[in-house]
C-alpha cells in the first residue's frame, strides 16, 4: 500500500546566493527527497516524503552547511523585531572597519600601528568566519562551492599574510588589514541592501496573509433563544458558523449572506477599486472590506480552502517556479566559483613567478579576482525579477501558475477566445419569440421552470430576463453538455429546449438561436443577442498591434459569429462548433506552434486545459484555478492586457539582469587579474553589482507598461 507523500515548508535563513540553494536542493535530494524546492530569495524551502522521520535530519543537513531552519508555520516568530540579523553584523563589522580606513587617508600613528590594526580586524574577521565560512564549508561538502567560498578565501588570505608581517615585523608593505575588515563588510553591506529589497519583493504575499488574522464576530444561540455576538480569532472558526460583519469590518473567511445587504470593496481580489453590491444569497470573500452596510454570512469555507488562500499559495508557487532561462543560469552558477578560483590562482602564479611582480601586489591581483566575481548577480538575475513580477500581476488581480508561464505567455503568437462569456458579456437578451399553438406567457413559463436547472450563461440570463415566473410541476430536467435541455412534468409532457438540432425534423429554418419542442411538436423559436465586451475591441487591437494573432472559437451559429468577428476585427474565427471538436481544435494548434485558450473557465475547462496555455476569466472559481494557468479575477479582458505587458516587461528585466551578470563578469575579471582593481573596491563593486541587479527588478514595480 503506497503512503500519500507529505509535503513539508521551511523557512531557511542564510542563504546569500543560487550556489547556496542548488547545495541545499541536491544535500536533500541525496536524501531521497522528492520535488525539491529553494528559494534563496524568498527563503523558503519545501519538498516531499514519504517518510516523516527523515524530516528532523533534513534540518540536520541543512543546519550543517551552515544554514539555520525554522518551520514555515512559525515564520512569524523569526521576524525581525529591530534589528536584523544581518544588520547587527554589518553595524557591529562597519564600526571597527572604519578606523582601518581612516588610517589610509590620515596620519594618526595609533592608527597605523600594526597591533592596533589586528585588534580592529580580529572582531570582523570572525564575523566573517561564522557568517561566510560555515556556509562556504557546507557548500565544499556538497561539491557545488558558493560564493561564500570565494569571499572568505580572499579575507582569510588577507588577513593570514598581514598577520605574518605583524609576527615577523616585516613592516608597512606587509599590512593590509584595512582589506579584509573592508571584504567582508562590504559584502555584508550588499546582502543587507539585498535582504532589504527581497523583502520589498515580497510584501504582495505579507499583505495578504495579514488579511486572513482578524477578528471575527461569532453569533451564538443560547439555551433561552438569544443571540449573543462575541469576538473570537479567525483561526477558531468553523463551517457553518453565523458571523456579524459590520461597516468597516473585513470578511474573516469565505461565506454566503444570510440576512443584509452591503458594498463590499474586493480590491484585494480583483484590483478593481470600485466596491460590489451584495445582497441575500450572494457570496462574499475573505479579505475583502464592508465599506457600507451590515450582514450576516454562513461560512462557506475555512483555511486553506478559503479563495484567499488558494490565491497566496499560487502566488507563493509561482514566485518558486521558474523560466527556462533560470536552468542555463543555474548550471554556470554551479560552474562559476571552481573557475574563478582557478583564474585566482593562475594570476598569481603568473604575476609573481612569470612577471615577476612583487609578492605583496601578486596576492592582491588574485584576492581581487576572488573577491570582484559576482556569482551572486547571475542567481539573482531571474528570481527577483520573477518575485516582483508576479506580485504585481497579483495586485492587478491577476493569478499566475509560475514563472514557466510568464515565459510562454510572451513567446506564443495565437490566442484562441471562446465567443460567449469571454468577447461577449455572456448576458443575453431576448429580441424575439415566435410562437405556434402558444401563448407567449406558456412558452415563457415553460422556459423560465426548465431553464432555471441550467448553469450555461444563455440559461441564466434567460431566467433572469423572463418576468414570468409562475411554477408548473417539473417531473425530470436533464442538461445536456454542449446541447441543451430536456425533460418532462408531471403529466407527461415532454420538453426539449436547445439549439436547432432539437428541431430539424420540424421545421427547415435554421436561423434562429432557441427552439422549444412540446411532445414532438415546435411550440416557439426565439431570437436572442449577446453583447460585446466594452473592451473587447480594444483588447484585439491590441493583440494584433503586438503580433499575436486572435482567434475565435466558438459553438454558435454562424451568423452570430461573423457578426462578433466582425465588430472585434477577428479575421480567423470557428463556428458551431461542439465541445468535443473544440478540443480537437486547440488540439491541432498546440501540437504546432502552441496556442493559448482564453475561456470562462466552467464551460471550458477541458480546453483550458488542452492548451499550451490556459487563461480563465472565471471569478476564482474552483474550476478555474485547477483548469487554468492564468485567472483573469472578475473576468474583465483588460486584464489580458496587463498580464501580457507585465510578463513582456518581466522578461526584458530578466535578459537584462542576465546580460548585466555576464558582462559585469567578464569585464571586471580581467580588470582585477591585469591589478588594476584594489581588492577593497573590488568588494564595493561586488556588492553594488548585487544590488543593480535587484534594483532593475525592483522597476517592474513601477515600471510603465505598453
Amino acid at each position: 500500500m503506497s503512503v500519500e507523500p507529505v509535503k513539508i515548508d521551511f523557512i531557511v535563513e542564510g542563504m546569500s546566493c543560487s550556489s547556496c540553494s542548488l547545495g541545499i536542493k541536491r544535500q536533500l535530494e541525496k536524501m531521497g527527497m522528492s520535488s525539491v524546492s529553494v528559494e534563496y530569495t524568498t527563503k523558503e524551502v519545501s519538498f516531499e516524503t514519504e517518510d516523516k522521520s527523515k524530516i528532523p535530519l533534513a534540518i540536520k543537513k541543512i543546519e550543517d552547511l551552515g544554514y539555520f531552519v525554522v518551520s514555515a508555520d512559525k515564520e512569524k516568530e523569526v521576524k525581525e523585531k529591530g534589528l536584523s540579523d544581518i544588520e547587527k553584523k554589518f553595524y557591529f563589522s562597519f564600526i571597527f572597519t572604519i578606523p582601518l580606513l581612516i588610517a589610509m587617508f590620515l596620519p594618526f600613528p595609533l592608527f597605523h600601528n600594526p597591533l592596533f590594526q589586528l585588534v580592529l580586524t580580529i572582531p570582523v574577521f570572525v564575523v566573517g568566519l561564522f557568517h561566510f565560512g560555515k556556509s562556504a564549508y557546507g557548500s565544499i561538502k556538497t561539491g557545488i562551492l558558493n560564493m561564500d567560498v570565494l569571499i572568505i578565501l580572499g579575507a582569510t588570505a588577507a588577513f593570514v599574510y598581514s598577520l605574518a608581517g605583524t609576527i615577523l615585523g616585516l613592516g608597512h608593505n606587509f599590512l593590509f588589514y584595512e582589506t579584509t575588515a573592508s571584504i567582508i563588510t562590504l559584502v555584508l553591506l550588499g546582502n543587507l541592501l539585498e535582504h532589504i529589497a527581497v523583502k520589498k519583493n515580497t510584501s504582495a504575499i505579507d499583505d495578504m496573509a495579514k488579511l486572513q488574522k482578524v477578528i471575527a464576530r461569532k453569533v451564538f444561540i443560547e439555551c433561552d433563544g438569544k443571540e449573543v455576538v462575541k469576538d473570537i480569532d479567525s483561526n477558531r472558526i468553523r463551517l457553518n458558523d453565523i458571523l456579524l460583519i459590520n461597516l468597516g469590518d473585513y470578511v474573516p473567511v469565505d461565506g454566503e449572506i444570510i440576512r443584509g445587504n452591503a458594498s463590499i470593496d474586493e480590491a484585494m481580489l480583483s484590483g478593481e477599486s470600485i466596491p460590489v453590491d451584495k445582497n441575500v444569497g450572494d457570496k462574499v470573500v475573505g479579505g475583502t472590506i464592508v465599506v457600507d452596510g451590515s450582514i450576516r454570512i454562513r461560512v462557506t469555507a475555512i483555511g486553506k480552502q478559503t479563495i484567499l488562500s488558494q490565491i497566496i499559495e499560487l502566488v507563493k508557487s509561482a514566485q518558486k517556479d521558474k523560466p527556462r532561462l533560470q536552468n542555463l543560469a543555474d548550471k554556470i552558477s554551479a560552474i562559476f566559483v571552481p573557475t574563478v578560483i582557478a583564474i585566482s590562482i593562475i594570476t598569481f602564479i603568473i604575476a609573481f613567478f612569470v612577471l615577476s611582480i612583487p609578492f605583496r601586489q601578486s596576492l592582491l591581483q588574485s584576492i581581487a579576482v576572488l573577491v570582484i566575481s559576482c556569482p551572486c548577480a547571475m542567481g539573482l538575475a531571474i528570481p527577483t525579477a520573477v518575485v516582483v513580477g508576479i506580485s504585481r500581476v497579483a495586485r492587478n488581480g491577476i493569478l499566475i501558475k509560475g514563472a514557466s508561464t510568464i515565459q510562454k505567455l510572451t513567446e506564443i503568437k495565437t490566442i484562441a477566445f471562446d465567443k460567449t462569456g469571454t468577447l461577449t458579456t455572456g448576458n443575453f437578451k431576448i429580441r424575439k419569440i415566435e410562437c405556434f399553438d402558444k401563448q407567449e406567457n406558456e412558452v415563457k413559463k415553460i422556459l423560465y421552470n426548465f431553464e432555471k436547472h441550467s448553469s450555461h450563461p444563455i440559461s441564466r440570463s434567460l431566467v433572469n430576463e423572463i418576468d414570468i415566473h409562475e411554477e408548473i410541476p417539473v417531473d425530470k430536467v436533464q442538461e445536456i453538455k454542449g446541447g441543451g435541455i430536456i425533460g418532462s412534468d408531471i403529466y407527461g409532457n415532454q420538453y426539449r429546449i436547445g439549439s436547432y438540432e432539437y428541431a430539424n425534423k420540424l421545421t427547415s429554418d435554421n436561423s434562429h438561436n432557441i427552439y422549444v419542442v412540446e411532445n414532438e411538436k415546435l411550440i416557439a423559436q426565439i431570437d436572442i443577442e449577446d453583447e460585446i465586451r466594452g473592451e473587447a475591441k480594444a483588447v484585439i487591437d491590441f493583440l494584433i498591434a503586438k503580433d499575436i494573432h486572435p482567434v475565435m472559437i466558438s459553438g454558435d451559429r454562424k451568423n452570430k459569429c461573423d457578426y462578433v468577428a466582425q465588430k472585434l476585427g477577428i479575421v480567423d474565427y470557428y463556428y458551431e462548433k461542439k465541445p468535443a471538436e473544440k478540443l480537437t481544435l486547440i488540439n491541432n494548434f498546440a501540437q504546432h506552434n502552441g496556442i493559448i485558450m482564453v475561456g470562462d473557465g466552467i464551460n471550458d475547462a477541458p480546453a483550458l486545459a488542452t492548451a499550451t496555455l490556459g487563461i480563465s476569466m472565471s471569478n476564482a472559481s474552483q474550476i478555474a484555478i485547477k483548469s487554468a494557468q492564468i485567472i483573469l479575477l472578475k473576468g474583465n479582458l483588460n486584464l489580458l492586457r496587463k498580464a501580457i505587458a507585465i510578463s513582456k516587461n518581466t522578461m526584458i528585466v530578466i535578459k537584462q539582469n542576465l546580460f548585466w551578470a555576464f558582462f559585469y563578469n567578464i569585464i571586471a575579471i580581467p580588470i582585477a587579474a591585469f591589478g588594476f582593481l584594489n581588492p577593497m573596491i573590488a568588494a564595493a563593486a561586488m556588492a553594488f553589482s548585487d544590488l543593480f541587479v535587484v534594483l532593475n527588478s525592483l522597476r517592474l514595480r513601477v515600471r510603465k507598461l505598453d
